[in-house]
């Protein structure tokens, strides 16, 4: 058996494959032999409970499945029966024919699709079988079948493929240039129709650099380079440049001093600055001070570069960091800009400056729960409390981490606000009898976590909000708590916090933390922000399951704690993941005197790169050094952990320990809560509105609590 991985959204899922057999004989007598074991346990299972019933389905459909897969059809049809009304059974006709498919006719698909119409078998035979027909260049049958929104750019080039075979009209600006201006590469099944664009001079130059421009913005060297192919001349060469300018923008430099300023190599060096100071601000500085004269930028790409140069400089700190931003033109500010001249105010502790970088956002950066913190946090610091208490009190009745955080410095509850389904029977049976969601929660049933996904998606799509809400609850009664993760995450659907926050595995997270001497809420608020409870999460950086442990990093703490470690894929087991995790979480607390919150960061972004930030910046108070962090995901993922910590604080205990006091200053020790640690209310600010104290600053810099 072998696995393949499937990307989303930068996790990956582990999918099972089977290798072909070349020895059929002998796979066939057994399952020949498995067929007749089969056929005789059907009278039994005829007269069996439901319950029973669909167990033994359970342990016949793998194997039938491989069967449709592998044998011939006479083959897992004997082995079939007793399966028609298992929810996964078109998957069995649909191996069949998948296996078939160079050889298949119009007739069958159709009658597929008539058996099983609107499904996501039959969009799955469905468009293999249009792309079959691409291949064959059966353009009669492809229309005659394609949708009129196919899936994918394969399939929409294939259609528009069809149309030209069969001498039907295109609309270059309606059905090809929507396609051509991409900025990753195309399938070749665009070959044909992109050839027919510039062979009718659709594709003029002007059409390739934008392109080339979206291609350079999003780094996609190869795309530029087979741009550059279709332009002759000195646009041929810039073109050239502008690849070369992505992947060694210093040599692009260097070599720019002998360029001539001509419109397309300016080009080439707008890209080669972006990219350069994105790297090393330092060298770009200098470059831009050598070249800068020499290319008459026009006022985009000068707008570009100096951007670049101020955002770069200041994620590094670099001390012409505020020179550069207060240079840089208001007309070439943009919401990047405007946020680091708050971080680097704050980092040099100019709060005054602090406070007028904060004036500067605009509109929509203001209503940000980080940046209203930040500004009553600095209007205390420059003794205006009363200008900072009603900003605090609004930004206490959120449940987020800043909201949290202006409770403490108030000595405010915390506002958590949470609400329930309402029940309604029949609504929950309908969606139980749902053959989308039954395929679904089957797939799941049977640990295929990928197919389980892919028919929860298909089927989610044509529910309504209510009845998304509904099938989040039932896929959590089955354990299945990431698919009301995903779901319920806007809106009201916010409040529904027992499905959001599951208190899933609680005795072995508990007994693990304990183990580790950590806080349990902050294993489970790891678990909840790395995987949000994916058990088979596979991350494109490696780390694998709930917590998301690296392999070599996991083998290393089962060989200093005498755990069995076979692998990665043994960290797709919940309980060696989380076993292994929260050791892991353990080892990193000690490294930075038990704090959560440098652990947790160290836990994003890695020992290294926090070494680098603590040393620039210890001094600063823990909610102040967070919002300086360089990394905007390290950023994030600090508050979003520390948040949800709080969360299933309140979730495990009823009340929640401090948020402030997990937020020790740099080089102060911190320990777990123990059963004598204060504990503060939850009550949802919508019902009740305590009096706000003025804001109290303990000794430490950490907001005071009670």
């Amino acid at each position: 058996m072998s696995r393949c991985v499937r990307k989303d959204a930068g996790i990956s899922y582990t999918m099972t494959a089977f290798p072909h057999s070349s020895r059929m004989s002998i796979r066939l007598f057994r399952l020949m032999i498995l067929a007749a074991t089969l056929m005789a346990g059907q009278v039994a299972a005829a007269t069996v409970p439901n319950q029973t019933e669909l167990s033994r389905q359970r342990e016949q459909f793998p194997l039938v499945l491989e069967s449709a897969r592998r044998a011939p059809d006479e083959i897992w049809h004997r082995l079939a029966p007793g399966l028609e009304g298992y929810p996964l059974f078109p998957y069995l006709e649909l191996a069949s024919l998948q296996r078939r498919m160079a050889q298949l006719r119009r007739t069958e698909i159709e009658r597929f699709l008539a058996a099983w119409p609107a499904t996501l078998p039959a969009q799955i035979l469905l468009d293999g079988f249009l792309l079959e027909l691409a291949r064959r260049k059966d353009w009669k049958d492809f229309l005659a079948l394609v949708p009129a929104s196919p899936h994918g750019r394969e399939l929409q080039c294939d259609a528009l493929q069809a149309r030209l075979a069969l001498g039907r009209p295109l609309d270059f600006t309606r059905d090809v240039e929507p396609l051509w201006l991409s900025a990753t590469a195309l399938p070749e099944s665009c070959d044909g129709v992109m050839r027919w664009a510039r062979d009718g001079g659709k594709l003029t130059g002007a059409l390739i650099w934008n392109r080339i421009d979206l291609a350079a913005r999003a780094g996609n060297a190869g795309v530029v380079k087979m741009l550059a192919t279709m332009l002759d001349g000195a646009d041929g060469v810039a073109a050239q440049r502008v690849a070369a300018a992505i992947t060694d923008p210093a040599k692009s430099l260097d070599e720019a001093a002998v360029w001539t300023d001509a419109p397309p190599d300016r080009a080439a060096v707008t890209v080669a600055f972006e990219r350069l100071a994105r790297r090393n601000s330092d060298l770009a500085e200098t470059q831009w001070a050598k070249l800068g004269a020499k290319f008459k930028l026009d006022r985009d790409q000068r707008g570009r570069v100096l951007r670049a140069l101020a955002v770069y400089r200041a994620t590094s700190y670099a001390p012409d960091a505020q020179a550069r931003l207060d240079a840089l033109p208001s007309e070439l500010s943009d919401d990047a800009t405007r946020e680091w001249r708050v971080r680097v105010a704050l980092a040099n502790q100019d709060f005054k400056k602090t406070l007028a970088a904060l004036d500067a956002l605009s509109p929509e950066q203001q209503a940000d729960p980080r940046w209203r913190y930040l500004r009553g946090r600095v209007l205390v610091k420059l003794d205006r409390e009363a200008q900072a208490t009603p900003v605090l009190t609004t930004l206490a009745s959120e449940a987020n981490f800043h909201g949290f955080l202006a409770a403490d410095w108030l000595q405010l509850p915390y506002s958590i606000c949470p609400s329930t389904l309402a029940t309604d029977d029949v609504a929950r049976d309908a969606l139980r009898a749902n053959p989308g969601l039954q395929r679904a929660f089957e797939f799941f049933a049977l640990g295929r976590l990928s197919e389980a996904r892919r028919e929860w998606e298909f089927t989610l799509a044509t529910l309504d909000p209510a009845q998304r809400r509904v099938a989040a609850d039932l896929a959590s009664e089955l354990g299945w708590f990431d698919r009301a993760v995903y779901t319920l995450n806007q809106g009201d659907d916010l409040h529904l916090y027992t499905l959001r926050f599951p208190l899933a595995r609680r005795d072995q997270i508990v007994r693990a933390a304990n183990a580790a001497d950590i806080d349990p809420t902050w294993a489970y608020a790891i678990i909840r922000a790395e995987s949000a409870w994916t058990t088979d999460a596979h991350s494109n950086a490696d780390a694998w399951g709930l917590m998301q442990l690296l392999p070599g990093t996991a083998a290393q703490l089962a060989k200093a704690n005498k755990l069995r470690y076979g692998g990665a894929r043994d960290l797709l087991d919940p309980d060696t993941n989380i076993t292994l995790g929260t050791r892991y979480l353990g080892n990193m607390a000690r490294h930075y005197d038990g704090s959560p919150w440098l652990a947790s960061a160290a836990y994003n972004a890695g020992v290294d790169p926090v070494g680098r930030w603590i040393e620039a910046r210890d001094s600063l108070e823990p909610d102040f050094f967070i919002e300086t962090i360089p990394y905007k995901e390290t950023r994030e993922y600090v508050a979003r952990v520390l948040a949800f910590s709080v969360i299933y604080d309140w979730r495990l205990h009823g009340t929640a320990t401090p948020l402030s006091t997990k937020l020790p200053r740099i080089g102060k020790s911190y320990s777990p809560p123990a059963e004598d640690t204060p504990r503060k209310a939850i009550a949802c600010a919508a019902a009740i509105v305590p009096e706000p104290q003025k804001p109290v600053v303990q000794s430490n810099g950490a907001a005071a609590t009670h």
